[in-house]
């Protein structure tokens, strides 16, 4: 059939066609490609973090700001975004460091010398010359003193609290805590617990004085977004928190001897880096995931607790956090187990998303040892997150836990890489939204301390 086009017609034709084309030969510019995640990333990544450059990363150090760097270049080379508000991956705020200065006890007309003396205190001074508006305890030899001075510290208020000298090993450990002072995001509850190292069983007049010195300090979390790709907004609004910390115990006190934190916690976060890497280069989640590597573990979790004032709990889906995974597990190497799988039923589900890989996680073998409790999963349970640790090392055997010998010498990265891997399959479910666990029973959970 001839055509009926106008040479006009034609033309107008001719120039869209040619227009089209121009339009077709200039492409846009190729998206930076996210690589894989690779065990060779995973190995460089823990290099770093657990070097003896870094000096351990103790919280308040130079080392730990090197380490929060690091964290941030990887979150930006993978392309992750920082939270919203926030103009980088740098989650700032400060403490209160609470430092004991002076304490001087008299105990029925007798002075307790500085050995047998320990105190946690939140108060600028005590001056108590009567036992009025303070508690007094006697830690018989038979009593539990870890137990009693647990309930004090949540009851929280004044305590004089007089202990036995069977318990001195006990008490010495507490000394020695408290000697180092306390951390507090605030000082909203005013209170102390003096600790005497005495066999005494009543007491009938006490004069205590004490002071401390009180000086606020800034601690940084690192903390990137990947944003949910869901159709449905309230589904991509549903966070799945991945997490570790990444501070550490910094040098001996002579200075000559670096406490590296290989296992604790250069492993979890370099997994947390890696995940994100994996999840990135996916770029399919239909939940929001958020990576947060956590300062402050070692001295108290002032890292995830700050986190979790920052958002809305009832957003978080799970929290995935990733403690010591440097070492095979007694179930075997690449295997990996959780704490509290009994206070939710996320366990449960990632066992079925693993089942195909013939694999599975397994319920913490060390209850003894109040592992949930332990870690930063604590604080977003307490908001009812079901939130887990997830482990591999084998801590009845482990004789490297707060040494200077848990550096990447110790470590199994073959089994390290392989734990990585399994959450990535584990975890799945909870980044597409096919899967959602029940939330923890936050009256299951015991709360925090009021003043240590």
């Amino acid at each position: 059939m001839k055509s009926h086009l106008t040479k006009s017609c034609l033309t107008l034709a001719l120039f869209a066609c040619i227009t089209l084309l121009s339009a077709c030969s200039e492409p846009e510019p190729p998206k930076a490609k996210i690589a894989k995640m690779s065990s060779e990333q995973v190995i460089k990544d823990i290099t770093y973090l657990a070097s003896d450059d870094l000096k351990g990363r103790a919280s308040f150090s130079v080392g730990i700001d090197q380490a929060g760097d690091y964290i941030s270049q990887r979150f930006t080379d993978i392309g992750l975004s920082p939270l919203e508000g926030n103009k980088d991956f740098k989650q700032t705020f400060n403490v209160t460091s609470i430092m004991p200065t002076a304490l001087t006890v008299t105990l029925n007309g007798q002075t307790i010398a500085d050995a047998n003396l320990g105190m946690a205190s939140t108060m600028a001074t005590l001056s108590w010359q009567s036992l009025e508006n303070v508690n007094t305890h006697i830690i018989a030899e038979a009593d539990d003193m870890r137990a009693a001075l647990s309930k004090m510290n949540n009851d929280g208020g004044q305590h004089l609290v007089i202990i036995h000298s069977a318990h001195a090993k006990t008490f010495a450990g507490y000394r020695g805590y408290f000697q180092r002072g306390l951390t507090k995001l605030n000082l909203d509850h005013q209170g102390a617990i003096v600790m005497v190292l005495a066999d005494d069983n009543e007491v009938t007049t006490v004069n205590v004085n004490a002071s401390t010195s009180i000086t606020e300090k800034t601690l940084t979390n690192i903390v990137a977004i990947l944003p949910g790709k869901d159709k449905n907004p309230a589904t991509a609004k549903e966070v799945v928190l991945y997490s570790s910390h990444y501070d550490h115990l910094g040098v001996t006190a002579d200075g000559k001897e670096v406490f590296n934190g290989a296992d604790d916690d250069a492993s979890g976060t370099s997994a947390v880096i890696n995940l994100a890497q994996h999840y990135a280069h996916q770029g399919k989640n239909a939940r929001t995931l958020i990576f947060s590597a956590f300062t402050a573990e070692e001295i108290g979790g002032f890292g995830s607790k700050y986190f979790s004032q920052q958002l809305d709990p009832n957003n978080v889906v799970a929290m995935i956090n990733i403690e010591m995974i440097g070492k095979p597990s007694k179930f075997d190497a690449g295997s990996v187990w959780m704490t509290g799988m009994e206070r939710s039923n996320l366990g449960e589900l990632l066992n079925v998303s693993l089942a195909a890989k013939n694999s599975e996680i397994y319920q913490d073998p060390y209850p003894e040892q109040g592992l949930f409790y332990r870690s930063d999963n604590a604080t977003l349970a307490r908001l009812g997150v079901p939130a887990h640790s997830f482990s591999s090392t084998q801590l009845d055997k482990d004789q490297h836990y707060h040494k200077t010998s848990d550096d990447i010498s110790s470590l199994d990265l073959a089994s390290m890489y392989q734990v990585i891997e399994t959450l990535s399959v584990a975890t799945q479910g909870l980044v597409d939204g096919s899967i959602t666990p029940t939330r923890i029973d936050v009256n299951t959970v015991r709360s925090s301390g009021k003043i240590y």
